[in-house]
């Protein structure tokens, strides 16, 4: 494509953009839930937790034509076009708007072939000799707790670091070390037995489930829509908290 094939496709793809937007406010003034909806959302938790909680939101509202993005990597929102992005960690993103869609626990685990092997720590600082497992989208191999309302940075050996949370879990019921895992992902394997929760007196800061969008950007009904729904969906407390214990 030409120099100047590219600017006019640019400009062309922009104008459809906003007639098909414009057409969907329309609708929605006449109470009608349809049209394009973009989103991003962490691979673990969509596959265990979203997608359940979309399909009979998509099964009610048929006009609407959902792209849902797997990725655990962190997403520009507005730049990669996405009305929206759903995540799991404490909400402090500054560029969007952030809804919270249900509080999120994360209780450190690992399986009881570990613990047999090599203790069970009772403190932060009897962590300090084992074997992590942490998750790479962080940034950091570290983790972080608050104890008597000092926070507390306590950094493992690293044994795994990976960027899917599923394969923390995994790793974590082979035995290779400790993970701090939310319980969304860690409780089906904490109930089977797989996975012993282990408890040092100090907790992780609090995180959320949350649906973020651009800042400056007027979220469109049928997204609102969508956030009322996950919320009722997930409940308080989240479904999978109950389950976990």
């Amino acid at each position: 494509m030409t120099e100047d094939g590219s600017a006019f496709h640019e400009r062309a793809a922009r104008i459809l953009r906003e007639i098909e937007d414009a057409a969907t406010d329309l609708s929605e003034r006449r109470g009608l839930l349809l049209g394009p909806l973009r989103i991003s959302a962490p691979v673990t938790f969509g596959r265990m937790h979203l997608g359940p909680a979309l399909y009979p939101f998509l099964v009610a509202h048929p006009q609407i034509s959902l792209t849902l993005d797997l990725d655990d990597r962190r997403v520009d929102a507005a730049a990669d076009g996405y009305d929206a992005v759903v995540r799991h960690g404490p909400i402090d993103e500054s560029r969007l708007v952030a809804w919270q869609l249900a509080p999120s626990r994360r209780v450190l685990v690992a399986s009881p072939s570990y613990l047999a092997r090599r203790g069970t720590p009772r403190t932060t600082e009897e962590l300090d000799g084992h074997d992590g497992i942490f998750y790479a989208n962080r940034g950091v191999a570290d983790w972080r707790f608050m104890s008597a309302g000092d926070a507390v940075i306590v950094r493992a050996k690293t044994r795994l670091c990976v960027n899917n949370g599923d394969m923390l879990r995994d790793a974590a019921v082979a035995g290779l070390g400790i993970a701090l895992l939310p319980k969304f992902v860690a409780g089906a394997a904490i109930r089977a037995g797989e996975l012993n929760v282990i408890e040092i007196g100090a907790q992780p800061a609090n995180e959320f489930v949350f649906m973020a969008h651009p800042e400056g950007r007027n979220p469109s009904a049928k997204l609102r829509a969508l956030a009322q729904h996950l919320r009722a969906a997930f409940g308080t407390p989240p479904y999978w908290e109950r389950m976990a214990g």
